[in-house]
């Protein structure tokens, strides 16, 4: 290809200003497709094989090189150049250079429309799986911590005001059943990105006998977006529903974010944050930041408005393929490294979390063990609505309760999921259906790229 040149251009010259407002900023987001490109050509290529449109020689040549362009992609060999319009292009040319004559067959029946809704499956398939894998090292983080501080008791709270007695364990593993719930959902996301677009061309099919089947067998789908229409109509809805769930996962980090900076702040002083887990400042000695968790709760934001972006970028659009969908793939791919990283960190941070149990213990005295005094009535024979004025009145009185042990605070709250019956084993089994079924697709998917890579 001549510089400037475009796979849709006829070798006239492109207009330089045109070509940099249209392209540049999308070619780092665009580079991040390069591996699925070449992985979504080789599938591709398998389907015109079996349709007749390739010869066994082009076949075998196109194979060849596109694993070769594989190993450059992967050596750094192969990128996208800024006289590259796109992934597309860059892929392309490299192939066409090295296989003149069967280099120009690849985009057989294919429109860049349905080339990159494929390579962004494949994206999502992988970075998906490893955060589905990134939230249950956190899960199971978190319920380590819960079950070895279950007994530890401090207060739970209602309007950001001591309510009644909770425990470290009731709290992570809150947190760990939340996330459990999203990580669940994943599968009904998965069912839409685990089907293949490849074959609908630009929206509307092409007039050759095309073998979708055999296309998205080869890279692993279960099946295909059946009408060609739904793929372009579709386009931005997937990737709405992937950072919706990115965001229901950020939302519980932000939570425990919050929970942890409130609750190691001296005024408090529940949770100790470690010194590798702080920052300081550069004027006053004596602070320890806790700049880890304020940035997952701020990045947590941004992931809402990653969201945000896909919505307002695709709610607008009349149906069929529109240059606006370029601008879906920045938003998503930051969305999703976004919710990567805060994984990490939080899985990485939660066990190293220190506690102060005098803290935690004496926070319990006053009005947090109200409610338990009322009870303590009504077990005694008392209707609950007297039982409770009485100790509201006592309370008003400044009257003070005894205390009862922390063995009988939870001894009394048996009843399922209260802090005498966590049901951790319960979550625990959860975790591991969660992660046998993270093994089985991410096994299937792995296997079927290793495949077309000739692995």
């Amino acid at each position: 290809m001549s510089p400037h040149a475009t796979l849709w251009g006829t070798g006239a010259g492109v207009d330089r200003r045109l070509l940099e407002y249209t392209t540049a900023e999308d070619r780092p987001w665009d580079a991040r497709l390069l591996r699925w490109d070449v992985l979504g050509s080789l599938g591709h290529i398998e389907g015109l094989r079996a349709a007749g449109l390739l010869t066994a020689r082009d076949h075998a040549r196109l194979r060849r090189g596109l694993r070769l362009a594989l190993k450059s992609v992967d050596t750094g060999r192969l990128d996208v150049r800024p006289a590259q319009e796109d992934v597309h292009s860059a892929v392309e040319d490299w192939l066409t250079r090295r296989y003149p004559g069967s280099g120009e067959r690849l985009h057989t029946g294919r429109s860049r429309n349905d080339q990159v809704a494929c390579d962004l499956r494949l994206y999502l398939k992988d970075r998906l799986l490893h955060l589905h894998a990134g939230a249950l090292s956190l899960i199971e983080a978190l319920l380590d911590f819960a079950g070895r501080h279950r007994a530890v008791l401090w207060p739970g709270y209602t309007h950001q005001r001591r309510a009644m007695p909770s425990s470290i364990g009731l709290w992570a593993g809150a947190y760990a059943e939340g996330l459990l719930d999203t990580v669940e959902g994943l599968d009904a996301l998965w069912v839409q990105v685990d089907r293949s677009p490849l074959g609908s061309a630009a929206g509307y099919g092409v007039p050759l006998p095309l073998r979708r089947e055999t296309t998205a067998r080869a890279l692993g789908f279960r099946g295909l977006d059946r009408n060609v229409a739904t793929v372009q109509g579709g386009r931005g809805k997937l990737e709405a529903a992937a950072l919706f769930w990115c965001t229901q996962v950020a939302h519980d980090l932000a939570r425990l974010s919050q929970d942890v900076i409130l609750y190691s702040a001296e005024e408090f002083g529940y949770l100790i944050l470690p010194a590798e887990l702080a920052t300081g400042s550069s004027i006053m000695p004596h602070k320890r930041n806790p700049d880890l968790f304020e940035l997952t709760r701020g990045r947590a934001g941004a992931v809402e408005a990653d969201l945000v972006a896909v919505l307002q970028i695709k709610g607008r659009l009349p149906s069929g393929y529109h240059r606006d969908f370029q601008l879906l793939k920045e938003p998503l791919m930051r969305g999703v490294e976004r919710t990567a990283g805060m994984l990490e960190a939080l899985a990485g941070a939660v066990p190293r979390l220190g506690l102060d149990r005098a803290r935690c213990a004496a926070a319990l005295a006053g009005g947090a063990l109200a409610t338990d005094e009322v009870m303590r009535r009504v077990e005694g024979g008392r209707p609950f609505r007297l039982a409770y004025r009485e100790v509201k009145e006592a309370l008003a009185r400044e009257e003070l309760f005894a205390a009862p042990s922390p063995a009988r605070l939870v001894a009394r709250r048996r009843s399922t999921g209260g802090l005498g019956d966590l049901g951790l084993a319960e979550a625990r089994t959860r975790l591991r259906r969660a992660r046998a079924w993270g093994g089985r697709q991410r096994r299937r998917f792995d296997a079927a790229m290793g495949r077309l890579a000739g692995r």
